[in-house]
Parts: C-alpha cells; structure tokens; sequence
C-alpha cells in the first residue's frame, strides 16, 4: 500500500462532499480578471483537483488545459507544470498509463526549467508509480530513487519518508523482503519523528504485509492492530478496512476462521459504507473462501456470486479470476457438476488472460535483479576508479602494476566462469533429461494413462461422460478414538499402510482411483476407458479391501495395538470425468452418482459392503446378497439398499467369498 496510493483515495472521499458553494467560490476567483493572475491560476488548480479529478476525469483535463493555456499566456511555467500534473493523474485514474506518463514527463521538463525542485519529486514519483504498474520495475526503482535524493538534499523529511515507503513497496512486489523491510523502516522512523500519524499507520500495515508473506502471523497480526488503531484515531476508512482485511487473511492462514469471518465482516462493513465496489469484490471473495474452507458451500456460493458481479461492474480481471475460482470450488464442493464446469471454464478464460501478464512480469523481474547486480558492480567500480586515480597522483607504477594484477584476476575469474558455466549447461541438460522423465512418472502417478496422454499431446483433455460407473467410497470408523491414542507419525503410517494395500487392489481389477480425503479413498469403475466388467470389478474389489482391513485388524489386535474397521459404499450410474486445475492436476468426477455413492457408505456398517438397487441389479448373478430394506439416505429419500456378503461359492477361488475364481473371469469376460 502506497502513500501515494492513500492520498488519492482521501481526494476520493471528500471530492463528493464539497460543498457546491466551494467550487462556486473558486470558479468565481478564475472568473476574476481583476484578481492577481497567481491567485487565479491558484484557484483553478484547487478547482480542477477537488471538483473533478475522480469524479470526473475527463472534465479535471478539461480546466487543466485551460489552466496551462492562461499560465503560458502568463509566462508562470510552474502553474504550467501544476496543469499537466493534474491532466497526468487524471489520464491516470482514466486507467490511459502511457497518455499519464507523457504528460508526467513534460511536467518533471517544466519544473526543472523553473528550478521547482519539490515539483519535480513529486512528479518522480508519478512516474515511478506508472512504471511500476507496468512491471518495468528498473524504471520504477529509478525514478523512486531520484526523488529520495532530491527530497533529501531539500531536507523535506516527509518526502524521504514517503520516498522509502515506496521503494519498499516496489522490494515487496519483487519478493525482496529484507530490502522492503530495511526501507519500511527507515520510513517509520522518519514518520514517529515527525509525528506524522497516517504514514506512521502505513508503514505499520506494509510492515506487517512483510511478516504475513514470511508467514510471522503473530507479528503480523501486531503490526496490523497498531495500523487499525491509528487508522481509526485519524478516522481513515479506508485504512482501516485494509487494515481489517489483512487480519483476516491471517486469522484464515491460522485456522482461526470465527476472528478471520469477524474482521472480514468488519471490514465489508467499511467498504460498503464507502461505496468501495472494489474493496467490497475483495472481501466478500475472501469471506466466501473462508466458507469452502469449512466446507460450507452453500454459504459460500451467493457471497461468491456477489463478488464477481462487483468485480465485472468495475472490470477487474484477477478479482473476477479470483471469484470464479471461489465459485467453482463452492460448486463441486456442493457437487453441482455442471456449475462447478461452467466456472471452470471461465476459471481458465481468466487464468490464460493473466499467464501473459504474469509472464511478461517474471521478466522484468529478472531484469529488475540484473540491474540490482549492476548497479551494484558500477558502484564497486566507481570506488575502484577513484582509489585507482588517487593512486595515480602518489604512485603511478604501483598503479600501473595494480591495474594488471586487477586485469589478470579479472580473466582468471572470467575464465573460471565460463568453465563452470559451460560444466553447468551440460549438468543442467543432463539434469533436464532426468526431471523430464521423472515428471512423467509423476504425471502417470496423477492421471489416468490415457488422459495424460492426451494432455501432453493437446495441451488439455477434454471432459467427458460416462453413463455406467461405478463409484466406490471407504471410510474408516473408530479413526478418531484411534487418533487419540496413536501419535500423528503412527497415525498417518497406518493410513498409509492401508491405502497402498488399497492402491495394489485397484490395480489389480482395473479400477481408477480418483483420490482420498481424510481417512477416505475414492476408487471408480469403468473410466476413463468403459468397461462390461466394471461393475463385478468394483465389487470384487470392495470385497478384497474389507478382507484387508479385516485381516489387519485381527493381526494389530493380537499386539495390543489400536486398529480400523471399514464401511465401503458403492453405487453406479453416469458421471461426467475431467482434469481439475492448471498447475495442479487432479482426475476428478462429478454428478449425483457420486452423492449417492458416498451416502451408501455412510448408510453402510463397519465389516460391511453396501450397495444400491441400481448396482445390486448388476451384479446379483455372481454375488451372495442380503437386502437391508428401503432405507434413509440423507437428501436422497428412501434408497433400496442391499449388503454385499461375498462371491458366491461357485465363482469363489477358495470358498470363502472373497476372491474370484477362473469360472468367474470366463463367465464376466
């Protein structure tokens, strides 16, 4: 957050408020030939500024054209300067940054000309500003620098303060904490001198802006509270609202979701009351995302929905980025499959728009640490050029010898470098080579053969439909007592043991595992290439799973330890399958198949497999069955339920129901 940044918007907040009798009394004194031509052009600055620069843009450049047209019939090229600072901002809030800096650059011309050395750090600034929004971060640090040195050879410390703050600002865009954090201070510093309370509540909020990207959420958090407090004694809404917003995201970082949703409030509070649709977008996505969450997607979507509607009204591309993601995550997690596939494809509309963006920054970021380097190395090089001249004056042959020791280190190290360079190049191929292969292993661990497949060949992988599927969900019961006596490693060893067993089992038949949540493991038939024997595979599958667990915990048991038992739902029907995510892949499904699914095993018992109707159809020719009834499934009435007990004896490999025999796989094949 600027300094600069705050101004503008306090402009913002009171130009609505002035009283019409104001701007009538400054018109007035333009309108008055007879007025001094200095108070004249004084009045129509203050006139342009307060009456129209953000209300209306456009009419701010008007009147600052005729300011600049009187000031050059007046020869007062500081006023000239003033008007085309005043048409720069406007073209500025008219989002025109290139038509900004060209009125900047002929202003900072003008003030230099007039000596106006304050104007022309000032307009430093602008353009520092401008530069930086365009990622040319070189530029930007330029012109920041510039102005530091003017301000500070014109002992203005409010301007040097101002100055590092935001210098600090553009480290922190870069990701240079401690660079960001060593200006922030000095920053601070100057303000508490001065006594300066909104800069001393600025420095506080970047500062803890800091410590949140470090994740130092409690020093954050104190940075933050004396932000807010000041923020409120200076009765500034709008930093406060930040202020309120950034506890927010820590409070979430933390877990701490009721303080996270109270300063989320809060702040939404503020913004609606400054009629801030920006800042409103902003929050309600966050409050909304605290609710995916938990799991609360039905609270979720409307705050969502809200978000992105402010955030098409004033046209912001990451905000309405950001809500789409916040609408599709609350959708799927609803399990609205053909939302959350609306969303998402408006999700990748946005994410492909802004990849550019993001791209062309990374760059200039590079380029912004080169420049670091060499601005350094020319520094270094100025103070040998010095020594080097002064040793001239009192020794010129040691200088002499100086200089060919100086040059033979330089070709000793500028070989070297271009030895291990070239020793780096082929390491970094050879290393390339084996990442290459390794993120193949590791693509083929997450999707489907066939989907990766398509995606290395097409870029994407289409969605698709499946109409027969057979989705099968585990859950284990006792999982939280068995958490309270096993420690978090055994906890997670446990877990882990079971889902490999589950891993080999899924292979073993041909089925898809989709993916596991908690002490939970998704597995799905018939997908992504359909099959007649999916759904007896799914079965048998369920079936060598509970013999697993079962076998597990007898085993665990005997040794005193704690152990699982498992209830396995499975239900069968169509499902629509596709990649989820850009930079994260996962295969995943949706549909109410899915719902249902998961409510068979939540209606299911410990030791047991339970089906629906629709499954039970399918399969009731080669497995021992026992119908439970029509029962309750939440959301779903009542359900034809029935337990899968085993294989029949005839299909069985030993009698005992649990594995196939060969006449099994003839007859299914």
């Amino acid at each position: 957050m600027k300094n600069q940044l705050i101004f503008f918007l306090s402009c913002l907040l009171s130009a609505p408020c002035m009283a019409d009798q104001y701007l009538d009394s400054l018109w007035g004194r333009w309108e008055n030939e007879a007025l001094e031509p200095n108070k004249r052009m004084m009045a129509m600055v203050d006139f342009a500024w307060d009456g129209y620069l953000y209300s209306n843009p456009d009419s701010a450049i008007y009147y600052a054209q005729l300011l600049y047209d009187y000031a050059e019939e007046q020869n007062a090229s500081v006023f000239m300067a003033d008007a085309l600072n005043l048409q720069g901002l406007a073209k500025e809030v008219l989002g025109d940054l290139n038509g900004a800096l060209e009125y900047y650059d002929r202003c900072k011309h003008l003030y230099g000309q007039a000596g106006e050395k304050g104007g022309t750090a000032a307009v430093l600034v602008n353009i520092g500003s401008i530069y930086e929004s365009q990622a040319d971060y070189p530029r930007a640090l330029k012109s920041y620098m510039k102005s530091l040195h003017i301000y500070e050879e014109l002992d203005n410390q409010k301007g040097v303060a101002n100055s590092y703050n935001n210098i600090g600002v553009l480290y922190q865009g870069q990701k240079e904490y401690d660079k960001a954090l060593e200006n922030f201070q000095k920053g601070l510093e100057l303000f508490e001198t001065l006594g300066e309370k909104r800069g001393i509540a600025n420095a506080y909020q970047n500062i803890g802006i800091i410590h949140f990207d470090r994740k130092e959420y409690e020093q954050a958090i104190e940075f933050y509270d004396k932000s807010l407090a000041l923020y409120n004694e200076l009765d500034d809404k709008w930093g406060a609202a930040a202020a309120l917003n950034n506890k927010g995201s820590v409070y979430e970082a933390q877990r701490s979701y009721p303080e996270a949703l109270s300063s989320f409030d809060e702040s939404l509070k503020l913004y609606q009351a400054l009629s801030d649709k920006s800042g409103v977008s902003r929050t309600l996505q966050n409050i909304g995302n605290l609710h995916n969450s938990r799991g609360e997607s039905k609270a979720a979507i409307p705050l969502c929905q809200q978000a992105y509607q402010l955030a098409k009204d004033v046209g912001g591309v990451r905000e309405q980025r950001d809500a789409c993601k916040c609408l599709y995550q609350a959708y799927k997690q609803g399990n609205d499959a053909a939302k959350a596939l609306e969303f998402h494809e408006q999700l990748m509309v946005f994410e492909d728009s802004l990849e550019e963006v993001e791209t062309f920054k990374a760059l200039r970021q590079m380029e912004f640490r080169i420049r670091l380097v060499t601005d350094s190395l020319k520094r270094e090089e100025e103070v040998l050029r010095v020594q080097m001249e002064h040793d001239e004056v009192l020794h010129r042959k040691e200088r002499t010898k100086n200089i060919s020791m100086a040059v033979g280190i330089i070709l000793l190290i500028l070989t070297s470098g271009l030895l291990l360079y070239s020793r780096s190049i082929n390491k970094a191929k050879d290393q390339i080579e084996s990442e290459k292969n390794r993120s193949e292993d590791l693509l083929l661990n997450i999707l489907p053969a066939e989907i990766a497949e398509e995606l290395k060949e097409k870029g994407s992988a289409d969605a698709r439909s499946f109409e027969n599927v057979s989705i099968l969900f585990t859950d284990f019961k006792s999982f939280t007592k068995a958490s309270e006596t096993l420690s978090a490693v055994e906890l997670v060893d446990e877990i882990n043991t079971c889902f490999e067993a589950f891993d080999r089992i899924v292979d073993k038949y041909g089925i898809e595992k989709i993916k596991t949540i908690g002490d939970s493991y998704m597995a799905a038939g018939g997908l992504p290439v359909p099959s007649g024997l999916s759904v007896q595979n799914t079965v048998k599958a369920g079936l060598e799973m509970q013999a697993y667990i079962i076998n597990r915990k007898a085993e665990l048991e005997a040794k005193g330890k704690p152990a699982f038992s498992m209830r396995i739902g499975i239900h069968t029907g169509p499902v629509v399958a596709g990649i989820v995510g850009k930079k994260k892949f996962q295969y995943d499904i949706w549909g109410d198949t899915v719902n249902t699914a998961s409510r068979m095993e939540s209606c299911s018992e410990p030791g047991r497999i339970n089906i629906s109707g629709t499954t039970h159809e399918m399969i009731k020719k080669y497995f021992d069955t026992e119908y439970r009834g029509q029962r309750e499934a939440k959301g779903k009435g009542l359900v034809d339920m029935y337990f899968v007990n085993a294989i029949k004896p005839e299909f069985s490999e030993n009698g005992e129901g649990r594995i196939p025999n060969i006449g099994l796989w003839d007859l299914i094949s």
